[in-house]
């Protein structure tokens, strides 16, 4: 008899388990949405410039009134694939997520004018996806790779008041010094024949020959940008899919150093202004000083450092463990007032 009510007890346990759990995915899934339509959680977000109205794909995941986080990749003007790995991760956290492909990039709106293309437009760009999306302080995380750690920085700088926390991946808070660290650090790793040859090039600004990529791919993006053997698919479409005029414009030639509008960006005498608790993160084998990146978590004022020792520029993805455990329990942390 006392093993029948055991086992009609751990039965009972079992099923109230299960749904709870049926509950818990049923309410991460549904966005309640006014569309009767479900868009598996895509949607094209109306935005104001100076120039005129656009819209911008947004790509939503899941439903977490607790936590909700805007990507914002890098280039300028690549496009969220390169991002899509955070998927898995912060589904299985039960993190509400966006990926989102900035003004110009490949899924949104492309106009032609250059004017668009500054820091401080796509600033006011992120500012209205955020209300679009009803983040806010309680709420609200950014989490930035390469350009757009720079987009979250000046973000911060501007609107932290809306934040939670920020997540800066690979980004040093000044292109001198991501100039710098190219030239003097970076370059003397090349064979000398090597360099040498895509100085001419880059002397001559013969950019369009094909021999410029043939030689950075292997001898630079290879060792600083993605170190797996075989590029994840999702690298490879944002990499086929990057706006080269925008990014031309904005970054320059390659990521060999940085020669267009953001050669001469620097905040990093502004880092003390931001009192958000914020992640640094920083690889070995980055296009970024790891040190300076380290450097940085003790400039602002709430921060914290993750070293990536076997990855590059997108650690995201050749050193993924460490960098996503390391940024969930960053996002868990500040969630719980752990920081």
């Amino acid at each position: 008899m006392r093993a029948i009510l055991i086992l009609m007890f751990s039965l009972l346990l079992f099923s109230c388990k299960n749904e709870t759990k049926t509950e818990t995915l049923s309410d991460y899934f549904t966005y309640k949405e006014n569309d009767p339509i479900e868009s598996a959680g895509v949607k094209m977000i109306p935005i104001k410039t100076p120039v005129g109205e656009f819209k911008v794909w947004t790509k939503r995941f899941g439903n977490n009134p607790k936590i909700k986080i805007l990507l914002l990749h890098g280039g300028p003007a690549m496009t969220h694939e390169y991002m899509e790995c955070f998927e898995t991760f912060f589904q299985r956290e039960g993190f509400e997520f966006y990926e989102y492909d900035q003004l110009g990039s490949y899924y949104s709106d492309q106009p032609k004018d250059s004017s668009l293309w500054t820091t401080e437009r796509f600033v006011e760009e992120v500012e209205q996806v955020r209300k679009a999306i009803g983040a806010d302080k309680n709420n609200f995380y950014v989490l930035g790779n390469s350009w757009g750690g720079i987009l979250a920085m000046e973000y911060a700088l501007k609107y932290q008041k809306n934040l939670k926390g920020l997540l800066v991946s690979n980004m040093v808070a000044s292109a001198p010094e991501y100039g710098k660290y190219a030239d003097e650090v970076l370059a003397k790793q090349m064979k000398p024949e090597i360099l040498a040859e895509i100085r001419a090039l880059e002397a001559k600004k013969d950019f369009n020959n094909p021999r410029y990529m043939e030689l950075l791919i292997p001898n630079f993006y290879k060792e600083h940008l993605c170190r797996l053997k075989e590029w994840p698919d999702g690298l490879n479409r944002a990499s086929k899919h990057v706006n080269g005029e925008i990014y031309t414009l904005m970054q320059g030639p390659s990521e060999f150093g940085i020669s267009g509008r953001l050669a001469k960006w620097d905040i990093k005498n502004r880092l003390h202004e931001i009192t958000i608790p914020t992640l640094m993160i920083g690889a070995k084998y980055d296009t970024m000083d790891p040190k300076a990146m380290e450097a940085q978590s003790k400039l602002v004022q709430n921060g914290r450092y993750l070293y990536c020792p076997n990855g590059s520029h997108l650690a995201m993805w050749d050193d993924q463990k460490v960098f996503m455990n390391g940024v969930i329990k960053f996002i868990n942390d500040v969630d719980t007032n752990n920081l």
